[in-house]
C-alpha cells in the first residue's frame, strides 16, 4: 500500500521533497495557498511583461543535478542553463568600478589593476581558504541533516579537526576578511556575501566566506528565469504522480494518537496522510498558524533575531550610461552605518547598497538588448512588516535614494512602464509568521547555524523543508532540506514498518 504523504507549501524546499518522494513511490499532494507553485521563486507583472521578483542567482547545481536524477532525467534536458564567466560587476561611484569572474586569475587581475598587487595577492588566499570552508562543511553539515556542535566535530573526525578549527567558527566575516584586505572597498564587497543569507558582515560567522566559493565553481543564468525552474520541478512531480493544489489554505495541522494524520483546510476539508513535510518558515508553525498541534515543531524568533527583508522594486527601463552586467551591486559608502540603520535603527537607510539583476542580460560581458529592459532592484530592509509598516512617504525616498545611488554611480534608468514595490509587510503577507524576513532566523553568531531545526522534529511524522531550516536559505539550500526532508521520512516510515514486523508480544526485540 502506497504511503501518504502531505507536503505543505510549493516552495522550492517543499517541491523538492515532493519529488523525491514521488519518485520514490510514495502517494503524494502539494498544497500551496498562493495561485502559484515557487513561492520566493516568483514572477510579477509589470505591463503585462514577467519580472523576476525573487532570488536570481543560480548556484550548487549538483543539488538540482542530483534531484533530477532521482526522477530519472537531467536538469539540461528539463531547462535551458548557460554558464556565466562574469559574476557580477561592482560600483561605488564613477570612478570606482569592478568585476569578479568566475575564473580566480581573471578576478585577482581585476582587483590588482582596482586596488594594486598585494589586494590581488590576497584575493588568491581568501579563494583558497573559501575553498577550504566549503569542502571542510559540504559532506558533514551541507549534505547531511542538521548536526550540533558536537556531531559536526564527530563528523570530520580526528584528521579534521584542524580544517574544522582553521574555518575560524567564532570570527566575524567582516573580522576575517581583514586577513585578506586592507582596501575597504574589497572588505565592502566580499562582506555583501552575508546578506545571501539575510546577515550583517559585522555579526555573521567568517565561514559564510564559502559563498565565495560556490560563486566560483559556478553561476549559471536560467531560460525563463528562477520562477520558470520552480515551474520546472512542480511539473515533474506531477510527471512522477504527485498532486499539486494550488490556492489551497491549510488551517492546521491534525494528529492523532500523538503522531500526524493529516491537514485541515481553512474549508474544513480534511486530507488524511501517514506523514507531513511543512515547507513553511519555522516561526509560522512556533506561532501557531498551522495549529496547536505542530507548535512544537516550530521556533518563535524574535524581531530582532529575524534575518534581513528587502524593499524590491520590478521594472522595465532603457538603462542609460552604465554598462550593466546580469548581477550589479552598487555600495553606500559607509557600510556599517547602513546595517545599523537597518538593523538597529529598524529603518531603511538613506544611503544604501542597491543590487540591481538586468534580467535580458546573460552571464558574460558585452551583452545588452536593444531598447527597455527587465530590471529588479533591491535593498535591504529590516523584518518589521508585521509590527511596524513602513509609510508611503518612507518607500517614496527609499526609491528616490534608490536612483540617486544609481545616478551617483553613472547610471541613469529611463522607466518605460508601471513600477511593482514589494515591502516588508508585503512579503509578511506573502510568507505568514515571518515579519517580512526572507531568510528565518538571521546568521549572527557561531550558534544561529545550529539553532536551525532539522527536517525531523518532536511531533511524529512532521517533517520541515525550507529557507528557514537546516542546511540554511538559498535556492539550493533550500532544495537541499526539501531532499533531506524526503530521506528522512522515508528512513523513519521503512524503519517503522520493519519494527512492526520485528516486534514480539513481550514488548521486546530480538535477532
Amino acid at each position: 500500500m502506497e504511503k501518504r504523504v502531505i507536503v505543505i507549501g510549493a516552495g522550492i524546499g517543499g517541491l523538492a521533497a515532493a519529488l523525491s518522494l514521488a519518485a520514490s513511490g510514495f502517494d503524494v499532494t502539494v498544497l500551496e495557498r498562493a495561485p502559484s507553485v515557487g513561492g520566493k521563486m516568483r514572477s510579477v507583472s509589470v505591463n503585462g511583461i514577467p519580472v523576476e521578483a525573487g532570488p536570481t542567482v543560480f548556484t550548487m547545481r549538483w543539488v538540482f543535478d542530483a534531484l533530477f536524477a532521482e526522477a530519472g532525467t537531467d536538469l539540461e534536458a528539463e531547462i535551458g542553463l548557460r554558464p556565466a564567466s562574469l559574476l557580477a560587476r561592482h560600483a561605488w561611484n564613477e570612478r570606482d568600478r569592478l568585476d569578479l569572474f568566475a575564473d580566480i586569475d581573471a578576478s585577482a587581475d581585476a582587483i590588482g589593476a582596482f586596488a594594486g598587487a598585494r589586494e590581488a595577492e590576497g584575493y588568491r588566499r581568501f579563494c583558497a581558504r573559501a575553498a577550504e570552508v566549503y569542502q571542510t562543511l559540504e559532506g558533514p553539515f551541507i549534505r547531511a541533516d542538521r548536526p550540533s556542535p558536537v556531531d559536526l566535530a564527530q563528523r570530520v573526525g580526528l584528521s579534521g579537526i584542524g580544517s574544522l578549527w582553521r574555518i575560524q567558527p567564532f570570527a566575524t566575516l567582516w573580522s576575517a576578511l581583514g586577513e585578506y584586505f586592507r582596501d575597504p572597498r574589497l572588505r565592502q564587497l566580499f562582506g555583501r556575501y552575508a546578506t545571501y543569507c539575510g546577515a550583517s558582515p559585522f555579526e555573521a560567522p567568517a565561514t559564510l566566506m564559502l559563498v565565495a566559493h560556490v560563486e566560483q565553481a559556478g553561476i549559471w543564468t536560467v531560460e525563463g528565469g528562477l520562477s520558470r525552474l520552480a515551474a520546472v520541478v512542480a511539473g515533474l512531480a506531477e510527471r512522477q504522480g504527485a498532486t499539486i493544489r494550488t490556492g489551497e489554505h491549510v488551517a492546521r495541522i491534525v494528529t492523532e494518537g500523538g503522531r500526524v494524520a493529516g491537514v485541515e483546510l481553512a474549508d474544513g476539508e480534511r486530507l488524511a496522510s501517514d506523514a507531513v513535510i511543512a515547507n513553511a518558515d519555522v516561526a509560522a508553525l512556533g506561532g501557531g498558524l498551522l495549529g496547536s498541534d505542530a507548535t512544537a515543531a516550530g521556533d518563535r524568533i524574535p524581531p530582532r533575531d529575524r534575518s534581513l527583508s528587502a524593499v524590491t522594486l520590478c521594472r522595465t527601463a532603457e538603462a542609460r550610461g552604465f554598462g550593466l552586467a546580469h548581477h550589479n551591486v552598487f555600495f553606500s559608502a559607509d557600510y556599517r552605518a547602513e546595517f545599523d540603520t537597518i538593523l538597529r535603527g529598524r529603518r531603511l537607510p538613506q544611503d544604501p547598497t542597491v543590487y540591481v539583476c538586468a534580467q535580458d542580460r546573460d552571464g558574460n560581458v558585452g551583452s545588452a538588448p536593444d531598447g527597455p529592459e527587465r530590471l529588479l532592484l533591491l535593498v535591504n530592509a529590516p523584518a518589521d512588516g508585521g509590527e511596524r509598516p513602513l509609510e508611503s512617504r518612507e518607500i517614496a525616498a527609499c526609491e528616490t535614494n534608490i536612483l540617486h545611488k544609481l545616478s551617483a554611480c553613472g547610471l541613469t534608468l529611463d522607466t518605460t512602464g508601471p513600477v511593482t514595490v514589494t515591502t516588508p509587510e508585503d512579503f509578511a503577507r506573502l510568507f505568514p509568521g515571518t515579519g517580512g524576513a526572507l531568510y528565518g532566523r538571521a546568521s549572527h553568531g557561531w550558534t544561529a547555524t545550529f539553532k536551525r531545526p532539522g527536517a525531523r522534529t518532536r511531533v511524529p511524522g512532521l517533517y520541515l523543508a525550507g529557507g528557514s531550516v537546516h542546511p540554511g536559505p538559498g535556492v539550493p539550500m533550500a532544495a537541499q532540506s526539501g531532499r533531506l526532508a524526503a530521506a528522512a521520512l522515508r528512513g523513519d516510515l521503512d524503519s517503522t514498518a520493519r519494527s512492526r514486523k520485528a516486534a514480539t508480544s513481550g514488548g521486546t526485540s530480538m535477532r
